[in-house]
Protein backbone atom coordinates (compact mmCIF):
# COMPACT_ATOMS: atom_id res chain seq x y z
CA UNK A 1 0.00 0.00 0.00
CA UNK A 2 2.90 2.37 0.74
CA UNK A 3 4.24 1.91 -2.79
CA UNK A 4 0.85 2.58 -4.37
CA UNK A 5 0.32 5.64 -2.16
CA UNK A 6 3.66 7.04 -3.29
CA UNK A 7 2.69 6.53 -6.93
CA UNK A 8 -0.65 8.25 -6.41
CA UNK A 9 1.08 11.26 -4.86
CA UNK A 10 3.25 11.58 -7.98
CA UNK A 11 0.09 11.95 -10.08
CA UNK A 12 -0.78 15.32 -8.58
CA UNK A 13 1.49 17.16 -11.01
CA UNK A 14 1.64 14.48 -13.68
CA UNK A 15 1.26 15.19 -17.39
CA UNK A 16 -0.97 12.12 -17.54
CA UNK A 17 -4.14 14.12 -16.89
CA UNK A 18 -4.20 15.93 -20.26
CA UNK A 19 -3.94 12.52 -21.95
CA UNK A 20 -6.76 11.10 -19.82
CA UNK A 21 -9.06 14.01 -20.64
CA UNK A 22 -8.07 15.36 -24.05
CA UNK A 23 -7.41 12.17 -26.03
CA UNK A 24 -10.92 10.63 -25.69
CA UNK A 25 -12.57 14.01 -26.24
CA UNK A 26 -10.51 14.55 -29.40
CA UNK A 27 -11.39 11.08 -30.72
CA UNK A 28 -15.09 11.62 -30.01
CA UNK A 29 -15.11 15.00 -31.75
CA UNK A 30 -13.20 13.57 -34.70
CA UNK A 31 -15.74 10.78 -35.07
CA UNK A 32 -18.65 13.21 -35.01
CA UNK A 33 -17.02 15.97 -37.06
CA UNK A 34 -18.47 15.07 -40.45
CA UNK A 35 -22.06 14.81 -39.22
CA UNK A 36 -21.73 17.97 -37.12
CA UNK A 37 -20.27 19.95 -40.03
CA UNK A 38 -23.12 18.90 -42.32
CA UNK A 39 -25.76 19.36 -39.64
CA UNK A 40 -26.84 15.75 -40.11
CA UNK A 41 -28.07 13.24 -37.55
CA UNK A 42 -26.08 10.02 -37.15
CA UNK A 43 -27.57 7.39 -39.44
CA UNK A 44 -28.26 4.91 -36.66
CA UNK A 45 -28.50 7.23 -33.68
CA UNK A 46 -26.56 6.27 -30.56
CA UNK A 47 -25.10 3.19 -32.24
CA UNK A 48 -23.41 5.32 -34.90
CA UNK A 49 -22.04 7.75 -32.31
CA UNK A 50 -20.66 4.83 -30.31
CA UNK A 51 -19.13 3.15 -33.35
CA UNK A 52 -17.49 6.34 -34.60
CA UNK A 53 -16.02 7.18 -31.20
CA UNK A 54 -15.45 4.14 -28.98
CA UNK A 55 -15.17 1.69 -31.87
CA UNK A 56 -12.56 3.86 -33.57
CA UNK A 57 -10.82 4.55 -30.26
CA UNK A 58 -10.26 0.82 -29.80
CA UNK A 59 -8.47 0.43 -33.13
CA UNK A 60 -5.31 2.30 -32.11
CA UNK A 61 -5.85 5.51 -30.05
CA UNK A 62 -6.64 3.42 -26.94
CA UNK A 63 -3.38 1.47 -27.12
CA UNK A 64 -1.38 4.62 -27.85
CA UNK A 65 -3.04 6.46 -24.98
CA UNK A 66 -2.23 3.67 -22.52
CA UNK A 67 1.34 3.56 -23.85
CA UNK A 68 1.77 7.29 -23.28
CA UNK A 69 0.43 6.90 -19.75
CA UNK A 70 2.90 4.06 -19.10
CA UNK A 71 5.82 6.13 -20.33
CA UNK A 72 4.75 9.10 -18.21
CA UNK A 73 4.32 7.00 -15.06
CA UNK A 74 7.83 5.53 -15.43
CA UNK A 75 9.54 8.69 -16.69
CA UNK A 76 10.78 9.87 -13.30
CA UNK A 77 12.41 6.49 -12.53
CA UNK A 78 14.61 6.81 -15.63
CA UNK A 79 15.92 10.24 -14.67
CA UNK A 80 19.18 10.85 -12.83
CA UNK A 81 19.88 8.31 -10.11
CA UNK A 82 16.21 7.50 -9.44
CA UNK A 83 16.52 4.03 -10.95
CA UNK A 84 19.38 3.13 -8.62
CA UNK A 85 17.40 4.45 -5.66
CA UNK A 86 14.45 2.32 -6.69
CA UNK A 87 16.50 -0.84 -7.14
CA UNK A 88 18.44 -0.45 -3.92
CA UNK A 89 15.40 0.28 -1.78
CA UNK A 90 13.47 -2.17 0.42
CA UNK A 91 10.40 -2.30 -1.84
CA UNK A 92 9.84 -5.68 -3.47
CA UNK A 93 9.77 -6.07 -7.24
CA UNK A 94 6.20 -7.35 -7.10
CA UNK A 95 5.08 -4.24 -5.19
CA UNK A 96 6.74 -1.95 -7.72
CA UNK A 97 5.26 -3.74 -10.71
CA UNK A 98 1.82 -3.98 -9.15
CA UNK A 99 1.75 -0.33 -8.04
CA UNK A 100 2.90 1.05 -11.38
CA UNK A 101 0.52 -1.20 -13.29
CA UNK A 102 -2.38 -0.23 -11.03
CA UNK A 103 -1.74 3.45 -11.62
CA UNK A 104 -1.57 3.02 -15.41
CA UNK A 105 -4.70 0.84 -15.39
CA UNK A 106 -6.51 3.37 -13.20
CA UNK A 107 -5.63 6.23 -15.53
CA UNK A 108 -6.73 4.13 -18.51
CA UNK A 109 -10.05 3.49 -16.76
CA UNK A 110 -10.55 7.22 -16.21
CA UNK A 111 -9.73 7.79 -19.87
CA UNK A 112 -12.49 5.39 -20.86
CA UNK A 113 -14.96 7.06 -18.49
CA UNK A 114 -14.07 10.39 -20.09
CA UNK A 115 -14.80 8.80 -23.45
CA UNK A 116 -18.22 7.69 -22.18
CA UNK A 117 -18.97 11.21 -20.92
CA UNK A 118 -17.91 12.69 -24.27
CA UNK A 119 -20.17 10.27 -26.16
CA UNK A 120 -23.13 11.23 -23.93
CA UNK A 121 -22.52 14.95 -24.48
CA UNK A 122 -22.03 14.64 -28.25
CA UNK A 123 -25.11 12.45 -28.60
CA UNK A 124 -27.45 14.42 -26.36
CA UNK A 125 -26.20 17.98 -26.93
CA UNK A 126 -24.36 17.85 -30.25
CA UNK A 127 -26.94 15.76 -32.10
CA UNK A 128 -29.96 16.06 -29.81
CA UNK A 129 -30.55 12.31 -29.87
CA UNK A 130 -33.67 11.18 -28.01
CA UNK A 131 -33.48 9.02 -24.94
CA UNK A 132 -30.36 7.77 -23.24
CA UNK A 133 -27.36 5.81 -24.42
CA UNK A 134 -28.48 2.14 -24.45
CA UNK A 135 -27.53 0.22 -21.31
CA UNK A 136 -25.47 -2.30 -23.27
CA UNK A 137 -22.93 0.43 -24.03
CA UNK A 138 -22.64 1.32 -20.35
CA UNK A 139 -21.88 -2.34 -19.63
CA UNK A 140 -19.45 -2.43 -22.53
CA UNK A 141 -17.57 0.52 -21.03
CA UNK A 142 -16.94 -1.54 -17.89
CA UNK A 143 -15.75 -4.47 -20.01
CA UNK A 144 -13.36 -2.22 -21.93
CA UNK A 145 -11.93 -0.99 -18.62
CA UNK A 146 -11.34 -4.60 -17.52
CA UNK A 147 -9.94 -5.57 -20.91
CA UNK A 148 -7.47 -2.68 -20.78
CA UNK A 149 -5.83 -3.88 -17.56
CA UNK A 150 -3.47 -6.39 -19.28
CA UNK A 151 -2.54 -3.70 -21.80
CA UNK A 152 -1.74 -1.34 -18.93
CA UNK A 153 0.47 -4.00 -17.32
CA UNK A 154 2.25 -4.68 -20.60
CA UNK A 155 2.88 -1.03 -21.41
CA UNK A 156 4.00 -0.34 -17.85
CA UNK A 157 6.43 -3.24 -18.14
CA UNK A 158 7.80 -1.97 -21.46
CA UNK A 159 8.28 1.49 -20.00
CA UNK A 160 10.04 -0.13 -17.05
CA UNK A 161 12.51 -1.88 -19.33
CA UNK A 162 13.01 0.83 -21.96
CA UNK A 163 14.46 4.18 -20.98
CA UNK A 164 13.17 5.69 -24.21
CA UNK A 165 9.86 7.53 -23.82
CA UNK A 166 8.83 6.91 -27.44
CA UNK A 167 9.83 3.25 -27.89
CA UNK A 168 6.92 1.74 -25.86
CA UNK A 169 4.51 4.01 -27.74
CA UNK A 170 5.87 2.80 -31.09
CA UNK A 171 5.45 -0.80 -29.93
CA UNK A 172 1.85 -0.04 -28.95
CA UNK A 173 1.14 1.37 -32.40
CA UNK A 174 2.52 -1.77 -34.05
CA UNK A 175 0.64 -3.98 -31.58
CA UNK A 176 -2.64 -2.18 -32.23
CA UNK A 177 -2.22 -2.54 -35.99
CA UNK A 178 -1.41 -6.23 -35.65
CA UNK A 179 -4.44 -6.75 -33.39
CA UNK A 180 -6.80 -5.33 -36.01
CA UNK A 181 -5.42 -7.74 -38.61
CA UNK A 182 -5.62 -10.60 -36.10
CA UNK A 183 -9.27 -9.83 -35.34
CA UNK A 184 -10.09 -9.91 -39.05
CA UNK A 185 -8.35 -13.26 -39.52
CA UNK A 186 -8.62 -15.04 -36.16
CA UNK A 187 -11.68 -13.53 -34.56
CA UNK A 188 -11.82 -14.01 -30.79
CA UNK A 189 -8.47 -15.86 -30.80
CA UNK A 190 -6.89 -12.41 -31.12
CA UNK A 191 -7.58 -11.83 -27.41
CA UNK A 192 -4.44 -13.82 -26.55
CA UNK A 193 -2.70 -10.48 -27.10
CA UNK A 194 -3.34 -7.54 -24.72
CA UNK A 195 -3.70 -5.30 -27.77
CA UNK A 196 -6.16 -7.69 -29.39
CA UNK A 197 -8.15 -7.99 -26.17
CA UNK A 198 -8.54 -4.22 -25.77
CA UNK A 199 -9.54 -3.83 -29.41
CA UNK A 200 -12.01 -6.73 -29.23
CA UNK A 201 -13.68 -5.27 -26.14
CA UNK A 202 -14.08 -1.89 -27.85
CA UNK A 203 -15.83 -3.58 -30.78
CA UNK A 204 -18.38 -5.46 -28.65
CA UNK A 205 -21.88 -4.90 -29.94
CA UNK A 206 -20.73 -2.86 -32.95
CA UNK A 207 -21.04 -5.54 -35.63
CA UNK A 208 -17.52 -4.84 -36.91
CA UNK A 209 -14.81 -7.42 -37.62
CA UNK A 210 -15.98 -10.74 -36.14
CA UNK A 211 -18.48 -9.15 -33.75
CA UNK A 212 -22.08 -10.38 -34.27
CA UNK A 213 -23.58 -7.01 -33.36
CA UNK A 214 -24.90 -8.11 -29.99
CA UNK A 215 -23.14 -8.42 -26.65
CA UNK A 216 -23.44 -12.11 -25.80
CA UNK A 217 -22.64 -13.95 -22.59
CA UNK A 218 -19.97 -15.88 -24.50
CA UNK A 219 -18.18 -12.75 -25.70
CA UNK A 220 -18.27 -11.25 -22.22
CA UNK A 221 -16.83 -14.44 -20.72
CA UNK A 222 -14.03 -14.50 -23.30
CA UNK A 223 -13.05 -10.94 -22.39
CA UNK A 224 -13.14 -11.55 -18.63
CA UNK A 225 -11.19 -14.82 -18.71
CA UNK A 226 -8.57 -13.45 -21.11
CA UNK A 227 -8.17 -10.28 -19.03
CA UNK A 228 -7.64 -12.22 -15.80
CA UNK A 229 -5.21 -14.72 -17.34
CA UNK A 230 -3.15 -12.13 -19.21
CA UNK A 231 -2.93 -9.85 -16.17
CA UNK A 232 -1.58 -12.62 -13.93
CA UNK A 233 0.92 -13.83 -16.53
CA UNK A 234 2.20 -10.34 -17.33
CA UNK A 235 2.50 -9.31 -13.67
CA UNK A 236 4.49 -12.49 -12.94
CA UNK A 237 6.72 -12.01 -15.99
CA UNK A 238 7.42 -8.33 -15.25
CA UNK A 239 8.21 -9.13 -11.62
CA UNK A 240 10.64 -11.86 -12.65
CA UNK A 241 12.37 -9.52 -15.09
CA UNK A 242 12.65 -6.70 -12.56
CA UNK A 243 14.13 -9.11 -10.01
CA UNK A 244 17.04 -9.62 -12.40
CA UNK A 245 17.62 -5.95 -13.13
CA UNK A 246 20.40 -4.14 -11.38
CA UNK A 247 21.47 -0.60 -10.63
CA UNK A 248 22.92 1.50 -13.45
CA UNK A 249 26.38 2.95 -13.57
Amino acid sequence: MHTLSAELIKLKRSLSWPVVVLLPIAVTLLGAATNLARGEQPEDGWHTVWLQSVGFHGLFPLAIGVAILGSLVWRSEHRGSNWNTLMSGPTSSLSIVAAKSTVVAGLAALMQLTMLAAVLVIGAVGFGLPGMLPAKYLATTLLIIVATVPLAVLQSSLSMLLRSFAAPIAIALLGAGASVIALMILGDLAVISPYGLATRAAQLGTGTFSDPGTVTAGSVLVVLVAAAALTLVLIAAATAVLERRDTRA
